[in-house]
């Protein structure tokens, strides 16, 4: 029994090292694209589409619905308490250094959303679609931040993360003012009260599991109620998680979750979330039309090369005009690299194409989504590659 524990300590363990994390994250994204694109693709697109969960509670959902909404809000929970630890004791808890990836992620989102509007305009929804370039897919960047840029400072990693949860949150923001039918207020007044609980019991200093277990479950359940993005739940309460640890404490809660649910978090939720998100057919009839159609040209274009310009441009502002500073350790290039991967926009900018467009122009939207996120994880590996032996050689010589 001892043996076993140790090999599932040892199997968290090896889960919580990032590489590790994107590894498995390109895997399932490898998986996901060979099934959608094989004879299986039937049979992959009926456990996705299959219906599951109570009907009375408003939650009967498909498994990828499920994954998508539900998984997902334990990796911006885990997200989420990382970001909020920096803001508080980290990197971030410096007002210049916490301004920069908000002003990068503001100009990432902008730059992107002009030029999908400009290259598609009086397309036939364009007047919804050009909102689908703004979004960075923090699991996926992450991934390949880890993968590729092992000798760069860590603040870069911090600075990638805060920017991706700013800029999530804005996307979660337009698909409430553009794509909800309806808004439940009763369903969010009790999740505000939920949140409220659960802020007073952390101030409490109340620990057990027993009450935030179902405060967090009725928060997700209300948050989705109220026709807002389900994964808002799990960022919110984070944000409302204690990270300064009592002197009786041998670590702060924000810490100790993070620890227990990451390997969940990197290990199941996000591989799973990719196994029915990046199931894409890319046929030969999407792919010989893509660079015809506009809308889907200016969704390549704003993710490759609108979220590099307005992110990197953003921040060479806001660092001009002394309204931040650069990640401590790095600079403008490296900002280059990291900002590439704005560009892998993928879950929020694919869920955004299945709400703007129907039919053959949503199908060309995502397959456009696929093939941004691709070329900018591709382009970003190649920075990041050269910018970590660029920062090893200084590290080796100084």
């Amino acid at each position: 029994m001892s043996r076993k524990r140790h090999a599932v300590a040892d199997f968290a363990r090896y889960l919580r090292t990032e590489t590790v994390g994107g590894m498995v994250l390109l895997g399932a994204t490898a998986v996901a694209l060979v099934l959608a694109n094989s004879p299986l693709n039937d049979a992959y697109t009926a456990v996705r589409d299959f219906h599951i969960g109570p009907s009375s509670l408003g939650l009967r959902l498909s498994v990828g619905d499920w994954a998508k909404d539900g998984l997902l809000a334990i990796f911006f929970f885990v997200a989420g308490l990382e970001l909020k630890r920096e803001l508080v004791i980290g990197e971030l808890n410096n007002l210049k250094a916490a301004t920069l990836p908000v002003v990068a992620a503001i100009g990432g989102m902008v730059v992107p959303a002009v030029i999908a509007l400009g290259v598609g305009w009086g397309e036939p929804g364009i007047e919804r679609a050009w909102a689908i370039p703004v979004a960075t897919d923090i699991a996926f960047a992450l991934g390949v931040l880890a993968i590729t840029a092992s000798g760069l400072p860590s603040s870069l990693r911090v600075f990638l993360l805060s920017l991706a949860v700013v800029d999530d949150l804005g996307a979660i923001l337009l698909i409430a003012v553009l794509f909800t039918a309806k808004f439940n207020l009763l369903a969010a007044l009790a999740a505000v009260a939920l949140m409220a609980l659960y802020a007073y019991l952390q101030r409490k200093r109340v620990t057990t599991p027993w009450l935030y277990v179902p405060i967090a479950v009725g928060t997700w359940i209300a948050v989705h109620a109220a026709g807002i993005h389900a994964t808002i739940a799990g960022v919110a309460l984070a944000l409302l998680t204690r990270v300064r640890k009592d002197h009786y404490e041998q670590h702060a809660p924000a810490l100790r979750l993070e620890h227990r649910l990451q390997p969940w978090s990197a290990g199941v939720a996000v591989p799973v979330f990719a196994l029915f998100a990046a199931g894409v057919p890319v046929s030969g009839d999407v792919l010989g039309t893509l660079f015809e159609d506009k809308i889907a040209l200016g969704i390549i274009l704003g993710l490759v090369v609108g979220k590099l310009v307005g992110i990197v441009g953003a921040s060479a502002l806001a660092v001009l005009f002394r309204a931040a500073v650069w990640p401590s350790g790095a600079g403008p290039r490296d900002i280059v690299a990291v900002a590439m991967l704005g560009g892998v926009g993928f879950t929020v900018s694919l869920l955004i194409s299945d709400l703007a467009l129907d039919g053959q122009a949503a199908e060309q939207a995502k397959a456009a989504v696929l093939l941004a996120s691709m070329a900018a994880s591709l382009l970003a590996a190649a920075l990041l590659v050269r910018r970590s032996r660029v920062h090893q050689r200084a590290d080796e010589d100084a």
